[in-house]
């Protein structure tokens, strides 16, 4: 339950810093007096987006932080999987908005994210505003409701699971049809090309070691005049560097006996006789093989054109990649020629899948129709006493083509006289009819999913007298069975019922207009019921009113 509120700098907040209670609470005040304003700020914590617009005037933030008591309420799992510290008894909800436009989001003073916000938001209250009678017109609504009280979440998991797979098979399936009626059309054309890139006999690596050979062969006049030069340099008899090295090492032989150092030279000199002999000897061998060879020269060219030609049309760079698209032309043919077979078998688990997920939506069908008779006996139970003795109220299934919910459409039907057939309730209820059947249907949601806090914003809007005393009553009666509700009211006859009462005002200050709220003390609940029964002029006889209102009904 919602135990605190604090607000600060807030629209027309300054700040505001209120308890709130167990049970059944009422929040009154004049049109435009700020009601909304902290229902907005409300909904802020919930997980609505922000507007930096909301921050007041001259402020360079709002802070808006609520305390909730969740130990009746067993919500350890998710704190749990989102890691954030758990304290049942004071669970803290922060968000502050920026001017700057941003805005931050805390969960036991853990940042978290906005989703992750409206996530557990979800779980602590609800806002009941007047807009949300237009969701009796929803299918999806109606089919909420239905599966609240069919109590199938498990099922419909499960079912869920089974139509996203079945329509992933059913989507597999259609590509695979497209593709072998494409590839069927073009199956001479797939079959030319693989021919032909196979008939080119590829070869990884090819390509590289061709453009050297024939940079090799193009350029073979300059090697073939460089090695000779080259061998002349190093191998001629009279003046080659390795017949000078030859001579050098004879002349320094002769002396070694008489100067040691030309022993040590010797060594030296030998070592680059050897080297440099080994190297012209390579040299002359290269120079022998070195030849132009036109008929070689050709055939270099036309493979490499060939391959350039291929590469081209088939739009790569590489022999490599017109390997893989040969590879890749063989599986389509592969595919064609196997086509009936993977079609027989995808059909097939389809058809399974098929089965599988009508069976599910089959047992959600029966959930639902039990949970249908339950919602009609109570609701029954519930509108007589509002004001519709002869109310009729059915939950209509129908079979509908399987979908993300099963295959069950719902309508609420309605009637609230014997005369009138049922009838789509959104087609003939009035707007206090509305009401009392939305009040009705949130009593009975609240006790199935076991919501903290509910709050009622003007839900008796278009009814009044007895009628408003019994909805009253009946939102006293979620108070008193364990919920915390709090209803904003225009309406004495629902204000006398709360055993919390507060007050919305606003005033005008030399820094503009504010609003704050308190709650009312005895004398101050009196005066304030008086006056929502005769006016802003408060006679003893609606003082007198007000006491024997809030006598009868506490």
């Amino acid at each position: 339950m919602l135990k605190h509120l604090y607000i600060k700098n807030f629209t027309l907040i300054d700040e505001l810093d209120i308890e709130f209670r167990q049970g059944f609470s009422v929040i009154t005040g004049e049109t435009g007096a700020g009601k909304s304003i902290i229902l907005g700020a409300i909904a802020l914590l919930l997980g609505q987006r922000a507007d930096s617009k909301a921050i007041k005037q001259g402020a360079d933030k709002c802070v808006i932080e609520a305390h909730f008591d969740l130990t009746r309420y067993d919500m350890d799992a998710f704190f749990a999987e989102n890691d954030i510290e758990n304290d049942p008894e004071d669970c803290i909800v922060r968000r502050e908005l920026l001017a700057s436009g941003k805005s931050r989001a805390f969960i036991n003073d853990t940042p978290v994210q906005l989703s992750m916000l409206k996530e557990l938001g979800e779980r602590l209250v609800d806002v009941h505003s007047q807009h949300q009678n237009l969701l009796l017109n929803k299918q999806d609504f109606q089919l909420g409701v239905v599966d609240i009280f069919s109590d199938d979440e498990k099922e419909l998991a499960q079912y869920q699971q089974s139509f996203r797979q079945y329509q992933q098979v059913k989507q597999s399936l259609e590509d695979l049809k497209e593709s072998i009626e494409r590839n069927r059309q073009n199956a001479d054309f797939l079959r030319f090309q693989c021919d032909e890139l196979t008939q080119a006999n590829l070869v990884e690596g090819e390509q590289e070691e061709l453009e050297q050979r024939s940079d090799t062969m193009s350029h073979s006049e300059d090697i073939k005049r460089a090695l000779y030069e080259a061998d002349n340099a190093l191998g001629a008899e009279q003046t080659g560097v390795v017949s000078a090295l030859r001579s050098t090492l004879y002349e320094l032989r002769k002396i070694g006996d008489v100067y040691p150092v030309a022993a040590e030279l010797v060594e030296r000199v030998d070592s680059c006789y050897i080297e440099l002999k080994d190297i012209a000897q390579e040299v002359s061998s290269h120079l022998e093989r070195i030849d132009f060879d036109p008929m070689e020269m050709d055939a270099v060219t036309n493979r490499l054109d060939k391959l350039y030609d291929l590469e081209k049309k088939y739009h790569v760079e590489t022999v490599e990649e017109l390997i893989a698209k040969r590879a890749e032309l063989s599986e389509q043919l592969d595919n064609i020629e196997n086509s009936d077979e993977a079609l027989s078998a995808l059909q097939q688990q389809l058809q399974q899948l098929h089965k599988q997920a009508c069976q599910e939506a089959d047992a959600l069908t029966r959930l639902r129709a039990k949970a249908a008779k339950r919602i009609e006996s109570e609701m029954q139970q519930k509108l007589v006493p509002l004001g519709m003795p002869h109310v009729r109220f059915s939950v209509e299934i129908s079979p509908e083509p399987l979908g993300l919910s099963g295959q069950d459409k719902i309508a609420f039907m309605f009637s609230a006289n014997t005369s009138t057939p049922l009838q789509p309730i959104s087609q003939v209820a009035s707007g206090g009819e509305i009401a009392r059947v939305m009040l009705s249907l949130k009593a009975m949601i609240s006790g199935a999913v076991k919501l903290p806090t509910i709050i009622f914003d003007e839900i008796d809007t278009g009814v009044s007298g007895k009628m408003a005393e019994k909805m009253a009553e009946m939102m006293q009666e979620m108070g008193d069975h364990g919920r915390q509700v709090i209803s904003i009211t225009h309406l004495p006859q629902i204000a006398a019922l709360g055993t919390t009462h507060y007050k919305v005002e606003k005033q005008e200050t030399a820094q503009g207009t504010v609003s704050s709220m308190k709650q009312l003390n005895e004398t101050e609940r009196i005066h304030e019921i008086a006056q929502m029964l005769s006016g802003s002029d408060v006679s003893e006889a609606a003082i007198a009113n007000a006491k024997q209102l809030l006598k009868t009904k506490n």
